[in-house]
């Protein structure tokens, strides 16, 4: 079993809107990014995928369980973050240990403190006097914490500050070394994922735009920048998408090596996932 979760076809109609024949994996040890502008499928797939939104085609496959074979056993491997705390605000992390005990069979409460104390987190403290950012921390502790194999976030790490972000960071690479573990993470914050992820998903309309290797779009795909007469003279089959920025032409490329050596005289910098996503949802393709 290489993959820790399979999306096959996934589709979900709604009367504004289509989740369309979504496909994507995520393998066994790795960090898949799932990325697109608000409304562009990510808590939908995310949501289907938990069984939170019923498909309306498609297959979901979760550590070697499809559909409806994905019963309890397999869902307590699952750690599930959401943009927002929902545990009980007159708890605290301490009384949350008890109740988490009685839910979770492989709960582990020596990971559980460590983790707590790792993070900065008073034990005692009632979780409504907690930050956004102690609030997220505290979710990522418990879902650390009951035996997961398979951590699915969604916008786990919008609105916290670089600090915060750093340490929630390091602990999904720390998660990833062992290769039984993978995550999959929606985010719009792409530097996050430049950090982490090993696969970009991108999501634009309800359709994967693509999927890909995170180093392949780092390192291969670049921006051409040039007037009018050096647009005009690149091929068509070159361009993925561009746009007008006042007098000069952004252009993307999958290959700027190989672009470089084609047009020696254009000036081609390096693509951020930012940029990739931006050309394709602002740009016009040929």
């Amino acid at each position: 079993m290489n993959h820790a979760l399979t999306v096959n076809g996934l589709t979900k109609a709604y009367h504004d809107f289509v989740l369309d024949n979504v496909s994507f994996h995520v393998p066994r040890g790795s960090i898949v990014g799932l990325i697109g502008q608000n409304g562009a499928g990510k808590s939908t797939t995310i949501n289907s995928i938990l069984g939170l939104k019923n498909k309306d085609s498609g297959t979901v496959t979760i550590l070697g369980k499809q559909d409806q074979e994905i019963d309890n056993a397999v869902r307590n491997q699952i750690g599930v973050v959401f943009d927002g705390s929902n545990f009980p605000e007159g708890l605290s992390p301490k009384k949350l240990n008890r109740v988490f005990q009685n839910i979770f069979a492989a709960w582990d409460e020596e990971k559980y403190y460590s983790l707590l104390k790792e993070l900065s987190l008073p034990a005692d403290k009632k979780i409504k006097e907690f930050s956004k950012g102690m609030k997220m921390k505290l979710s990522i502790a418990v879902a650390l914490s009951h035996g997961s194999k398979l951590l699915i976030l969604d916008e786990a790490t919008s609105g916290l500050d670089p600090v915060v972000r750093d340490d929630i960071l390091d602990l999904f690479l720390e998660f990833v070394q062992d290769e039984s573990n993978s995550i999959l993470v929606s985010s719009h914050i792409t530097s996050d994922l430049e950090k982490v992820a090993d696969y970009i998903v991108f999501i634009h309309n309800g359709k994967v735009i693509f999927n890909k290797p995170k180093d392949e779009l780092r390192y291969k795909y670049g921006i051409i920048k040039c007037g009018a007469a050096q647009f005009d003279a690149l091929e068509e089959q070159d361009i993925i998408s561009y746009r007008k920025q006042d007098y000069a032409w952004e252009v993307l490329v999958a290959d700027k090596d190989l672009a470089q050596k084609k047009y020696p005289n254009a000036v081609i910098d390096p693509a951020t996932i930012d940029d990739i996503m931006l050309l394709y949802i602002k740009g016009e393709r040929t």
